[in-house]
């Protein structure tokens, strides 16, 4: 596909004490894909497990488990790269939303239905920033939708939605991911 990124590019940088350096740069090491979903890619970036966030001593993050939420008290930037939904429109159920969900570490966030407005509705405890670099996508909710483009935010607080694609061209959205209460 054109325009298609083939990785989410990390930078990581520290200040040991008497100077700021970069202890990272390239493609994240926690890369996930969607087999129903060809182009479907989501770059975990970093994870924190508490707030405030230690800023000393701690020089990888991605060695905690895989999920789409965050541990409890702390945050996750990630990056998704969506193809558009008429590669996979139509050719996914119940079964592949489950596969995905699962390799997510998130079983749970998922809301699937066959009646639901698309088949990757899910539901987390999270508060998520959620900021369109690249393309277009439709947040789908229960009762409403709303079309965005490149530079425009989206704060999901708990909501059950999912991203839709309708365009021909990919979309790369980036995510803040907040552990929330009700």
């Amino acid at each position: 596909m054109e325009g298609t990124i083939e990785t989410h590019r990390r930078v990581v940088v520290v200040d040991d004490g008497e100077r700021s350096k970069v202890i990272a740069d390239g493609p994240s090491p926690d890369i996930r894909r969607d087999p129903a979903r060809p182009g479907f890619m989501l770059s975990r970036m970093w994870v924190s497990d508490s707030t405030p966030v230690r800023l000393k001593g701690l020089r990888e993050s991605l060695h905690l488990p895989h999920t789409l939420e965050p541990p409890p008290g702390g945050s996750t930037c990630y990056m998704v790269t969506f193809p558009p939904d008429s590669a996979f429109r139509g050719k996914v159920g119940s079964r592949e939303v489950e596969a995905y969900f699962a390799a997510m570490g998130s079983p749970g966030a998922s809301t699937y239905s066959a009646k639901a407005p698309h088949p990757y509705m899910q539901k987390t405890r999270t508060l998520d920033f959620c900021l369109i670099l690249e393309g277009e996508i439709t947040l789908v909710l229960d009762t409403e939708e709303v079309h965005l483009k490149a530079g425009d935010i989206v704060v999901q607080r708990g909501t059950n939605h999912a991203w839709s694609n309708r365009s021909n061209r990919p979309c790369v959205v980036a995510f803040s991911v907040h552990d929330a209460v009700p």
